[in-house]
């Protein structure tokens, strides 16, 4: 059955609901897969993510159906029209970035986010919808190389064989992201590609590329 969120929402990826995978913003859909008795198994409708629902949050959904998830999603935008929304993306980062803010794993609403959430959740404030996780974002954005970076391009870090880390390139060789605390700003700040802080240069050690957003 497909329900539409109430509030916000906390997504799990352990039975022990202790761990928490994403979370479900006010307004999304969700399927039911499996119900057990302290969870159920979802699956967010925007973007597939799977994950297990606390039942105590069952009371913040309401039941919908599929023509309604479908009347609220736009048309395919064109690679042009994504592009002329990468103003405003960024400007959400920037906002986001003004408010106080910490890093939080599985975070995709304000205040707090991880890296993927957070350009997931600016994409989304202008209708378009991308993966979820860096490492499934880096698969869907369109590969570019380095020397042709633009301004609202993805950058993602990581080891050779996984996307770990997403920043969105802002120009003058500076990106945003919200980075943890172990080795970053513990939430949204600016590092530089070619940076000397030790953020920044934790970072460029792990850069596997840059990925632009042209399909929704």
């Amino acid at each position: 059955m497909i329900y539409r969120s109430l509030a916000d929402i906390n997504i799990y990826d352990s039975p022990k609901l202790d761990r928490l995978a994403t979370q479900m913003a006010k307004g999304r859909y969700l399927q039911v897969l499996q119900s057990e008795p302290s969870f159920l198994e979802i699956q967010l409708l925007e973007d597939q993510y799977t994950g297990l629902l606390n039942r105590q949050d069952f009371e913040k959904l309401e039941l919908s159906d599929r023509q309604s998830f479908s009347d609220n999603l736009l048309p395919s935008l064109s690679a042009q029209e994504i592009s002329d929304r990468l103003t405003k993306v960024i400007s959400f980062i920037q906002k986001s970035m003004a408010i106080p803010n910490e890093y939080l794993w599985g975070g995709t609403v304000a205040p707090n986010y991880d890296c993927s959430g957070l350009m997931q959740a600016a994409f989304a404030s202008v209708d378009i919808w991308i993966p979820r996780d860096a490492y499934q974002q880096e698969s869907f954005a369109k590969n570019v190389n380095i020397k042709e970076i633009q301004v609202g391009d993805l950058i993602f870090f990581g080891n050779p064989t996984k996307a770990t880390h997403v920043g969105i390139y802002i120009g003058n060789g500076e990106y945003i992201h919200s980075s943890g605390k172990e080795h970053g700003h513990n939430g949204i700040a600016i590092s530089e590609l070619s940076g000397l802080d030790q953020v920044s240069q934790w970072y460029a050690k792990q850069l596997r590329g840059v990925g632009r957003i042209t399909t929704c």
